[in-house]
């Protein structure tokens, strides 16, 4: 329990920062796996590039602001990479 006033905003401040950086999260996971699903289900290269490039933006973007660590960001952008380019070059 909070015993003054700093101590109660900066929960208050904790708490705004948690749920605003929850919802980046998710929005990272949800960008995610909508550049792996147009792996799996399209072949449609022009398509998977585009989501990927908004994947890629989003994910720089929350490792700039230290939502999530600039080497998860790097982690995750190379694997879905991989996955993409395999998937390119089994298509053509």
């Amino acid at each position: 329990m909070a015993n003054t006033k700093s101590t109660e905003k900066r929960i208050r401040q904790n708490e705004k920062h948690r749920r605003h950086n929850s919802a980046i999260k998710s929005s990272l996971r949800t960008s995610a796996k909508k550049v792996l699903k147009t792996i799996s289900a399209s072949s449609n290269i022009e398509e998977l590039k585009e989501n990927y490039k908004q994947f890629a933006k989003r994910m720089d973007t929350a490792a700039r602001k230290r939502i999530i660590h600039k080497n998860a960001a790097a982690r995750k952008k190379s694997r879905i990479a991989r996955r993409m380019n395999a998937a390119a070059k089994k298509s053509s």
